[in-house]
């Protein structure tokens, strides 16, 4: 998964997520990418955790959503904010956060997919 938005790849040879990579250039750590994701702080931290499928899916679940708004955007600093800080109408106002910590984050794609297509919020 070579990810459009981000400058370089975030996949390492075993086709897990780079942390490291990914919270430098979120310009966060990785405590904090652990909270924005809706991880333990364990998960991010401890190599067994960070491997297991269930957080790699998590990751992979942020870094396609801010692939997806960066073109809208403009910068992945702004696609961040706009994960971090933009109230989703459809889901009462709640986040993309917010959704991708409850695990709804196929429900966040199906918005930003209907919306690219010029569907309404």
């Amino acid at each position: 998964m070579a990810d459009a938005g981000f400058a370089t790849p975030l996949v390492q040879s075993d086709g897990a997520i780079d942390i490291g990579l990914l919270s430098d250039t979120l310009r966060i750590t990785k405590i904090e990418l652990a909270s924005t994701t809706g991880l333990s702080r364990d998960a991010v931290s401890k190599s067994a955790r960070l491997h297991a499928p269930a957080t790699q899916a998590r990751l992979r679940d942020m870094v396609d959503i801010l692939n997806r708004v960066h073109p809208w955007c403009g910068s992945l600093p702004q696609a961040f904010a706009w994960y971090r800080a933009q109230p989703l109408p459809s889901f009462g106002d709640q986040t993309a956060e917010a959704l991708v910590k409850e695990g709804r984050a196929e429900a966040v794609r199906r918005y930003l997919d209907r919306i690219a297509v010029g569907g309404y919020a």
